[in-house]
């Protein structure tokens, strides 16, 4: 099935919540490697974003959120909202990033 209703909200303009389908969560662990943590103290020396963390974080994100789709898939939705992220850092230089919704069935209001 696809998910084309994604949402952070509790709603979907338009379409009205048939069914909820429970929770649905992706979940990866990241960490930095020796090289990414130099590039991150040099980039940090001259200041400004930090482009190798970020491009990591964004990376994780999405991961997450591709995990968290495919968790809501199996379960035959086609939307999920209340979508947010957490990120845990769980040991030095080591960070978990929760991706997290309501998968639901969606239809026309």
């Amino acid at each position: 099935m696809d998910t084309r209703f994604i949402s952070s909200s509790f709603d979907i303009p338009g379409y009205k919540v048939a069914r909820s389908l429970g929770i649905v969560r992706g979940i990866t662990v990241r960490s930095r490697s020796v090289v990414g943590r130099i590039g991150a103290q040099f980039q940090t020396f001259f200041g400004g974003n930090i482009t190798i963390l970020t491009e990591l974080c964004e990376k994780a994100r999405q991961e997450a959120f591709e995990i968290m789709i495919t968790h809501a898939e199996a379960l035959g939705a086609n939307g999920i909202i209340g979508v947010d992220y957490d990120a845990t850092e769980i040991m030095d230089g080591v960070t978990e990033v929760l991706c997290y919704g309501t998968a639901v069935i969606v239809e026309s209001a």
